[in-house]
Formats: C-alpha cells, sequence, structure tokens
C-alpha cells in the first residue's frame, strides 16, 4: 500500500493555481526526485504532503501506518536557522516532539531514538557542540538526525545540497542512499540539483504547475535523449 498517493490534486492560492492536477504515489522504498523551475509548484507539493496546505481539489491519502505528523522533513535552511543558537543534541532531540502527545518533557524513548539517530548519521561526537558553528554538511546531518528522529518511514527533503560545496553535497548524497537502501526509508527529494539528485534515485517527477513527467528515472533519461521532454532543473 502507498505510503502517500494524491489523486488530481489541485492547489491555489488567492485564485492562483500552484499545482493542477497532480497524481502520483509514494511507496515502501522509494527514492523520488521532484524537479523543476521555479514557481513550477516542487515546494507546494511538499507543503501538502506535509498537511500544511489543503488542495482546492483532488484527494491525499496516508497508507501503511503513515500519518501527516510522522513525516521527517528537512525544510531548506535559512541564515537565521544556520545560526540556531543550540547543541546539536537539542537540535536532533527536538524531532521527537510529535512523538510526545500531552507529555511535557522527553522521555527515556525518545532519548534513545536521539542517540539511535546521531550514532547513524555520525555527529554522536559533536552532540555538545553549538549548531551554529558547525560546517554545512555537519549542519545537514543534524537535521537529517532530527527528521529521522520524526519517522521511521519516510523523508521529505527541500533542496537539501543547497549552499554544500560538492564534497559535503557528494556526502549527504551518500547519507541519503544509505537511508534509503539500507534502512528502507521512503525518500521525497526536491532539487534543483538533476543530476547529483537522480545519481541514486529511482523515480522522477517533474513539475510545472502540471506534471510533465512520473516515473522511472532510465524512462525519463530516455524521453531527454528522445526530445519529448526537457531536462528541467
Amino acid at each position: 500500500m502507498a505510503l502517500i498517493a494524491m489523486k488530481d490534486v489541485t492547489i491555489a492560492f488567492e485564485g492562483t493555481v500552484a499545482v493542477d492536477r497532480v497524481s502520483f504515489e509514494v511507496n515502501p522504498g522509494d527514492y523520488l526526485v521532484v524537479v523543476g523551475e521555479n514557481g513550477s509548484g516542487k515546494s507546494t507539493l511538499m507543503r501538502a504532503m506535509l498537511g500544511l496546505v489543503k488542495p482546492r481539489a483532488g484527494k491525499i491519502t496516508y497508507g501503511d501506518g503513515l500519518v501527516k505528523n510522522r513525516i521527517g522533513y528537512l525544510p531548506q535552511q535559512t541564515a537565521a536557522q544556520r545560526d540556531f543558537p543550540a547543541s546539536v543534541e537539542e537540535v536532533v532531540l527536538s524531532g521527537c516532539v510529535n512523538r510526545m502527545g500531552r507529555r511535557f518533557f522527553f522521555g527515556k524513548a525518545d532519548r534513545e531514538k536521539a542517540e539511535k539517530n546521531m550514532a547513524l548519521l555520525d555527529v554522536t561526537r559533536l552532540r555538545k557542540a553549538s549548531y551554529r558553528t558547525l560546517s554545512g554538511g555537519q549542519q545537514q546531518r543534524a537535521l537529517l538526525a532530527r527528521a529521522l528522529c520524526a519517522t521511521d518511514a519516510m523523508l521529505l527533503l527541500d533542496e537539501p545540497v543547497t549552499g554544500l560545496d560538492p564534497a559535503a553535497a557528494a556526502e549527504f548524497y551518500d547519507v541519503i542512499r544509505n537511508l534509503n537502501r539500507k534502512h528502507g526509508v521512503a525518500v521525497v527529494m526536491v532539487s534543483h540539483d538533476l543530476g547529483g539528485a537522480m545519481r541514486d534515485a529511482g523515480k522522477v517527477l517533474v513539475m510545472n504547475r502540471e506534471m510533465d513527467f512520473f516515473g522511472p528515472v532510465a524512462d525519463y533519461r530516455a524521453r531527454i535523449a528522445e526530445g519529448t521532454v526537457s531536462a528541467r532543473g
């Protein structure tokens, strides 16, 4: 059963259509890259998957035990976020907030989950370091560990390598591939880095408000070569 299924979803703001009649599914273990030019609806689509915006038409359904507040989310970083005054451990642990329910304090299970994900993302040694002092790549690892505290099933990543140097970006892609292939986490990544993002992905969704293409990476590359679809990043 699909983790998320969109059926003829249309999203509009003040009468302007941002996403128009889009249909696709994300299944357990998928690695989907969402590409398109600026203003094509990529980030709006991701916000809809998180339940942050409601469709004007169509339907979004969640399956296989997934609920929208248990999706791991890595948003685009702003300058203010990069200067956030907290320790790595505090940043990672904050990913457990949606699991707390009526509790006011993090419990043993929350701390164990944070420990597990810091180890998985190799930031345990940085746990007491100030987040603002980390390199861009280290900050993304900490934020990814935070996102994993919210989910075991699905990550949504919005332009995750923006601002990273080529070496840090390549390392980040390696981490995502490991989470997807070895740990079975479904990945949906919005990216302008078409080549890097598609290196390990299984599927591509090309947005232009409408859905220009959805399917396997190999089919997308073939259609680019044929000239029946354009490369968008």
